[in-house]
């Protein structure tokens, strides 16, 4: 289906998906200052909180920033399962920068501390701790992240941390059981979603990458398509597929609204 896709369209590949190089990525406005805020984040070896709607590309911008950096300078530490609990977070840092995880908690602790100072002080690399579907974490686990940060007497912190989540993440840090932790973050952005000129040029991206540049979906498709989806990359990425699968199955040439109507129906009947 996907070959007999490809060929009716003229695609070199399909389009959407989601394994597209850093470099392929559509910069619209909020990725692009998302990515820069969290170079800064990264460059300050500061706490960086990133949230967004589910779709909103939050995950994305932030491969696109670790992608710009100087692996001989830094070493990412990405964790993308918040079910491995606060020991599970200092035995995935202590294993990523070659050491042994000490079978007790108590020595597990400030073994991780010491590693991320190590890697910093005696190797030059700063550690990157990347923290995802942080809405997640529980209490423990962030107050844990905080703890690591307090080095040379909470002068400095060794490396940076991205905390990586839905809206509710933000929530969690302002309450008052939280308060040593938010004092302590440098960076917070929300992602908004694209706007529908945003959608449009989105599209036209991906279509170019698939071998397509001139203009398959009319104006009226991508506003609905736009619309429906909030301006969130994911949602559109599921309702432009659904959409030129209608085009395929109603041998049509064009996106127009109608394709876009079914593809509408498709993605949101339950």
């Amino acid at each position: 289906m996907i070959e007999r896709l490809q060929q009716y369209f003229g695609f070199t590949k399909m389009p959407f998906g989601k394994s597209l190089a850093p470099g392929a990525l559509h910069r619209h406005g909020a990725h692009a200052e998302a990515v820069a805020r969290i170079s800064w984040a990264v460059a300050e070896r500061a706490i960086g909180v990133v949230t967004g709607e589910v779709g909103a590309g939050k995950t994305v911008a932030v491969r696109a920033a670790l992608s710009a950096l100087d692996p001989v300078r830094h070493q990412v530490i990405y964790l993308g399962n918040p079910a491995v609990g606060s020991r599970g977070i200092h035995r995935a840092i202590v294993t990523a920068l070659g050491g042994t995880p000490h079978p007790h908690t108590a020595a597990l602790i400030p073994q991780a501390a010491d590693a991320l100072a190590t890697e910093r002080a005696e190797r030059g690399r700063v550690p990157v701790l990347v923290l995802d579907e942080a809405h997640l974490l529980s209490h423990d686990q962030l107050e844990s992240v905080r703890m690591l940060t307090n080095q040379d007497m909470d002068s400095a912190s060794p490396f940076a941390c991205l905390l990586i989540g839905q809206p509710t993440l933000r929530r969690r840090i302002k309450m008052g059981t939280m308060a040593a932790l938010d004092q302590r973050i440098a960076l917070r952005f929300a992602m908004p979603p694209m706007t529908c000129e945003e959608t449009a040029s989105y599209l036209k991206h991906h279509l170019a990458l698939a071998g397509r540049s001139d203009p398959l979906f009319s104006d009226d498709a991508i506003t609905l398509i736009h619309t429906t989806g909030r301006g969130l990359p994911r949602a559109v990425n599921n309702l432009a597929v659904q959409a030129l699968l209608d085009v395929f199955i109603q041998n049509k040439t064009i996106v127009d609204e109608a394709s876009a109507r079914a593809a509408v129906a498709e993605v949101t009947t339950e």
